[in-house]
């Protein structure tokens, strides 16, 4: 029988408890981990984030900035925290912050704000599926109250239906607040599934929760149609004197770019017009504690560029499932908060300001990269910057 990892059953989130870890990873596979047990947060605040806590990935983390965000609920100069391991990233960011603030900075938008679960009702066949979907739609006030009862802050805005074959697929979309709320909304959803096939007079009795229409943790079309998540545009209008100091390029090489890069990525299917859009999300992500397996969902992006007045480069960057949080899950230990004080995105309301900035950011990178490659100076810079053997 293979030996078991070691629990302390009375308190396993102390440091005890994760030295007799590190202790056994020794024995089992003769590895040191030294580095990995040297950390500065408390155990104890770690329950409900990991299970056989033993130490810590040190994720080294770079200031770029300020950024110079114009937007709603995030305006003015940012100093972003990027978490990574690849060279270059930092600099390339830092380096559009740099062109973008000269230009005036970044305009942002949150055009809209949603999280989804999405239930599948097992009907007899497709007249009764109609059936159900209709009544949902009679219903929608009374499914809302049940849903919302498991929550004071998840609110139920609509519900999607779509039938195929004999099943009434659904996605339950809500505003969950500075939650990211897949967890929420999983329970809320619940609650109003058993109110419908208790109630609903179609003869449906059974769901399934969650059927994959929301497509959690996976990028979908739906939700570059739809949303999971934010919505968020962050748009900016740079002037061609200004891509000549700072980027080496032009607003004509730089159209040439875009344009060509459009069409590869119509080859390719891609969910991503963009060049980059999951490296400083990602870096973002592991910073502030956003849960990074929706980097999947969230590095989808709608990019469009066109001459700007005066022959300005106008860019814009549409993310489309942009899950993030300002409150639950990682965003409270203890680096992570750190970093979300420095952006200021912290207390009520603070989630689509942080949406704000870390589009802003994207945008960044974004013209950065597309630059390097129209002047050629991707290859020398990562040889100067990215190397470390």
């Amino acid at each position: 029988m293979a030996p078991k990892i070691p629990r302390d059953r009375s308190d396993d989130y102390t440091r005890e408890a994760a030295a007799a870890r590190r202790r056994f990873a020794a024995e089992q596979a003769g590895a040191s981990l030294e580095h990995v047990g040297s950390f500065s947060l408390d155990p104890a605040s770690l329950p409900g984030n990991i299970e056989h806590f033993t130490g810590v990935a040190q994720v080294p983390i770079g200031l770029a900035g300020p950024l110079l965000v114009d937007g709603e609920h995030a305006r003015g100069e940012f100093y972003v925290p990027l978490a990574t391991t690849e060279g270059t990233l930092v600099a390339s960011y830092n380096r559009g912050m740099k062109l973008l603030h000269a230009a005036g900075g970044v305009r942002v938008t949150v055009v809209e704000d949603h999280m989804q679960r999405a239930p599948a009702f097992l009907c007899e066949d497709a007249r009764q599926a109609r059936a159900l979907s209709e009544w949902l739609g009679e219903r929608f006030a009374d499914v809302a109250a049940a849903a919302e009862a498991t929550s004071s802050v998840a609110s139920l805005v609509e519900i999607e239906r779509y039938i195929a074959g004999r099943f009434l697929y659904c996605r339950f979309d809500y505003r969950t607040g500075d939650a990211a709320g897949q967890n929420m909304t999983g329970k809320s959803t619940r609650a109003a599934c058993e109110w419908i096939v208790r109630e609903n007079p179609c003869g449906v009795r059974e769901y399934q929760l969650e059927a994959q229409l929301a497509s959690d943790k996976k990028h979908s079309h739906i939700n570059t149609l739809m949303t999971r998540g934010k919505r968020v545009v962050a748009e900016a209008e740079i002037p061609d004197a200004l891509l000549r100091e700072h980027l080496n390029t032009s607003a004509e090489a730089l159209l040439r770019q875009r344009r060509i890069s459009h069409l590869g990525a119509r080859l390719s299917l891609t969910t991503n017009n963009g060049s980059h859009s999951a490296n400083g999300l990602t870096a973002m992500f592991i910073a502030t504690g956003q849960d990074v397996a929706n980097i999947a969902e969230s590095h989808a992006a709608l990019v469009f560029a066109e001459p700007g007045a005066d022959g300005a480069y106008r860019y814009s960057i549409t993310l489309t499932s942009l899950i993030i949080a300002t409150h639950g899950g990682g965003t409270g230990l203890a680096t992570q908060r750190e970093c979300l004080e420095l952006l200021g995105c912290t207390g009520p309301g603070s989630a689509v300001k942080l949406a704000e900035i870390m589009a802003a950011t994207v945008l960044c990178g974004e013209l950065s990269l597309g630059a390097a490659i129209a002047a050629d100076e991707w290859v020398d810079a990562h040889d100067r910057h990215g190397r470390n053997r």
